[in-house]
């Protein structure tokens, strides 16, 4: 039961990041710098098509590349739910 909730987890994060990937394509070329214009443009916010990318660039295996993918939308969505005080930039 928790293997399944945790796909369904993994499943939503990577919806999320798909719908938002103009405002978390920044994070994603930060983490995988090696990654041309050409990938970004090829990868549009889909995990596999990031997961392909990462493992041409990078010399991974494709469940080595995809645990890293996981952990950074994990990142993504943890960072999302933060709390936020809005104090930064007052005085």
């Amino acid at each position: 039961m928790h293997l399944i909730s945790m796909e369904v987890v993994k499943r939503m994060n990577w919806d999320t990041i798909e719908g938002n990937w103009k405002q978390v394509a920044g994070k994603a070329r930060e983490k995988w710098g090696k990654l041309t214009d050409s990938d970004w443009q090829v990868i549009g916010g889909k995990k596999d098509q990031l997961v392909g990318k990462i493992q041409e660039r990078y010399g991974l295996q494709k469940d080595e590349a995809q645990r890293e993918a996981d952990a950074w939308a994990t990142g993504m969505a943890d960072a999302e739910d933060a709390p936020r005080t809005g104090r930064a930039g007052r005085y």
